[in-house]
């Protein structure tokens, strides 16, 4: 998993952004709605929808707005809360893969804006399947705080993950790890974590590229960001996921 995590540090920096200019609120609130849709609006029997609760207290989303998506993907407000669950992929400048998950209320307006992201940003929108083969499902667990690792490694083998990555920052100059492990067992992994008295700070599903493009380039670098700048622009955009892997001197250049 080294190198992933850098992508996912620059982009929750992003999101503190996001967080001060509001933008980010809708994504969390269709999060709630769908996990609501799917799976009721009972937290305590519903790990998706407490997960997305989770997320958006920890971005200071207001309470009732939580409540007010729960009622949405319950349908106890009329006309509202129709979302559906979409993955688009396609490619980048310098041919990398890129996945993007969607939950729209409008398809047609979904594709019609990626395809103008991707047209602008050098790249293009792709046929379902791809680039999805180049990239796998894991449950990500964000632990905060000074990590001992040989005790981590026990915790973390003793939960049932599969792997792990330490990070010299993972919120506002705090060290942490990042824990990766099957879906299907992120619920128990995250409980058996919490048990052990980890600092975790977000509980996720993340799409993990198999392999990785190093790119050195700072002008490819630039153009890259800026693609998944533009495409996470959409309203309908929960997540986007890029098979790239920016280099320490590459990042230095755009920071």
């Amino acid at each position: 998993m080294a190198g992933h995590s850098k992508w996912a540090n620059i982009k929750r920096q992003k999101a503190r952004v996001d967080v001060v200019r509001g933008k980010v609120f809708a994504k969390l609130s269709r999060e709630i709605i769908v996990a609501a849709k799917q799976g009721g609006g009972d937290p305590d029997g519903n790990f998706q929808l407490r997960t997305a609760i989770d997320k958006a207290k920890a971005a200071s989303f207001p309470s009732e707005n939580i409540d007010r998506a729960i009622a949405k993907g319950c349908g106890q407000l009329e006309g509202e809360g129709d979302f559906e669950s979409i993955r688009y992929e396609g490619y980048g400048p310098g041919g990398v893969a890129v996945l993007i998950e969607a939950l729209t209320d409008n398809r047609n307006r979904a594709a019609a804006d990626l395809r103008s992201a991707f047209n602008k940003n050098g790249g293009n929108l792709g046929e379902t399947g791809c680039v999805g083969w180049m990239f796998d499902q894991k449950g990500v667990i964000a632990i905060a705080g000074e990590i001992e690792e040989e005790r981590l490694l026990e915790n973390a083998l003793e939960a049932g993950a599969d792997s792990y990555e330490l990070l010299e920052e993972i919120d506002e100059d705090t060290p942490g790890a990042e824990v990766f492990c099957d879906v299907a067992d992120l619920e128990s992994v995250s409980s058996a974590l919490k048990k052990k008295d980890y600092d975790i700070r977000e509980v996720d599903l993340r799409w993990i590229p198999a392999n990785t493009v190093k790119v050195e380039d700072p002008d490819l670098a630039g153009a890259l960001i800026k693609m998944m700048d533009a495409l996470e622009e959409s309203d309908d955009v929960q997540s986007v996921t890029a098979n790239f892997d920016l280099t320490e001197s590459a990042i230095a250049q755009l920071t």
